[in-house]
C-alpha cells in the first residue's frame, strides 16, 4: 500500500502543478503477483486490476470478484480470439483489441452473454513488426467498422511505446488521436513511464513493479 500511495501523491502532485483536467486511475497489474500480495489493496478498497493473461485472471479473480463486487478488472495483455469468451466472462474493460477477427469474437460472446465490455483499441504506435496493435494508418477504418459495424463499445485507445525510445512522442501521437475520434480514455504509462504518461493526458495508467516490486518470473 505505501507504495501504491507514493505513485498516488505523485500523480496528485503534476495534476496540481500542471493544472491537469485529467485524474488518471491507476490500474494495479497483479500478473504473477499472489492473493497475499493483492489483498492490501483489495482491502484498502482500490478498485482496478490488470492481468496479462486469461487463465491466470480465471484462477485468480473468479473468487475475489464475488467477494469484492466493485472491482474492475482489465484485460491488458494480448487476447487471442479463442480465449474471447472467457474474456468477455470475466473483465470489465480489454484493453487490446487489436484484430478484426478479435472484434467479431467479442461482439459474438457479449451477445451470447448479453454483457457488454468497455475497449480500447491497441494501436501499433511504433509500427514494430513484432508488437500486435492497429497501425496507425488503418486506425479509422478500424475504429469505425468496431463501432458502426460492430456496435462494440470503444471507449478510448492504448498503446505500449517501443522501448529505448523516449515515450513522450508517442503518447503525444496517441492523445491526437484519441481526440480526432472524440475518445475520453487513454490507457498509457507503465511502472517506467507513467509520469509523462499523467502529462499527457492518459487516463489509465497500468502500473505493476512500481507497486508490487520485482516479478520472479
Amino acid at each position: 500500500m505505501q507504495n501504491l500511495n507514493a505513485i498516488e501523491n505523485k500523480i496528485n502532485e503534476i495534476i496540481k502543478k500542471k493544472q491537469l483536467k485529467t485524474n488518471p486511475k491507476i490500474i494495479a497489474v497483479t500478473k504473477t503477483f499472489s492473493l497475499e500480495k493483492i489483498t492490501p489493496l483489495l482491502e484498502s478498497g482500490h478498485q482496478d486490476f490488470g492481468e496479462n493473461k486469461v487463465q491466470e485472471a480465471e484462477e485468480k479473480w473468479k473468487n475475489i470478484k464475488n467477494n469484492y463486487s466493485k472491482i474492475r478488472l482489465h484485460m491488458i495483455g494480448k487476447l487471442q480470439s479463442n480465449k474471447a469468451k472467457k474474456a468477455v466472462e470475466l473483465f470489465d474493460y480489454i484493453h487490446s483489441l487489436d484484430s478484426s477477427k478479435l472484434a467479431i469474437k467479442i461482439k459474438k460472446y457479449e451477445e451470447e452473454l448479453n454483457k457488454k465490455i468497455k475497449m480500447f483499441i491497441q494501436v501499433n504506435i511504433g509500427e514494430e513488426q513484432q508488437k500486435s496493435g492497429i497501425m496507425i494508418n488503418q486506425l479509422e477504418n478500424f475504429y469505425n467498422y468496431c463501432k458502426k459495424e460492430l456496435s462494440l463499445n470503444i471507449v478510448g485507445l492504448m498503446c505500449l511505446p517501443p522501448n529505448n525510445y523516449d515515450p513522450v512522442k508517442y503518447f503525444e501521437i496517441l492523445r491526437k488521436n484519441s481526440s480526432k475520434f472524440n475518445l475520453t480514455e487513454l490507457s498509457m504509462g507503465m511502472s517506467s513511464d507513467y509520469e509523462n504518461a499523467v502529462l499527457n493526458g492518459s487516463t489509465f495508467l497500468r502500473i505493476g513493479t512500481e507497486i508490487f516490486g520485482e516479478r520472479n518470473t
